[in-house]
């Protein structure tokens, strides 16, 4: 079952992205949306929670709980050290926490990240940078199964 607010979240960031027709302010938008992210904590910035294949530093915390089936949801935090990292990382996980794992496993960030036009406008770099992101979110919602 997928969270609502998190439905919401992602659906007005679709909707918010698309309105926006300059990629500056694509880009400042995605700044926005890094600022908006809810702080992690000091240790949290750790070795367990780096994300490995990103040239910016990346953080993200997974924390699994129980819906009422019984099934795994993981909620997850997240940060960068790079603005706008920082904005794919808040994008990541508006897509991403608050789902069962199940969900997560099926979702389709390359997909997002095409519809969005954002594949052709990140760097190299920051384009495998989100696929070790989405990958670790992957593998933390495999073993949480």
């Amino acid at each position: 079952m997928q969270d609502v607010q998190t439905a919401a979240k992602i659906d007005e960031i679709i909707e918010n992205f698309n309105f926006l027709d300059d990629w500056e302010d694509r880009y400042r938008y995605l700044i926005e949306l890094g600022r908006s992210l809810d702080p992690l904590d000091d240790a949290a910035h750790n070795e367990d929670n780096k994300v490995r294949g990103c040239v910016s530093q990346v953080w993200l915390e997974t924390r699994v709980a129980k819906d009422e089936s019984g099934c795994p949801v993981l909620y997850l935090k997240g940060d960068s050290d790079a603005h706008i990292v920082r904005g794919l990382v808040a994008l990541i996980l508006a897509l991403y926490s608050g789902q069962t794992a199940s969900r997560i496993l099926a979702t389709d960030a390359e997909g997002l990240f095409e519809s969005l036009d954002l594949s052709s406008h990140l760097t190299p770099q920051r384009s495998n940078g989100v696929r070790s992101m989405v990958e670790r979110i992957k593998n933390d919602a495999r073993a949480a199964v």
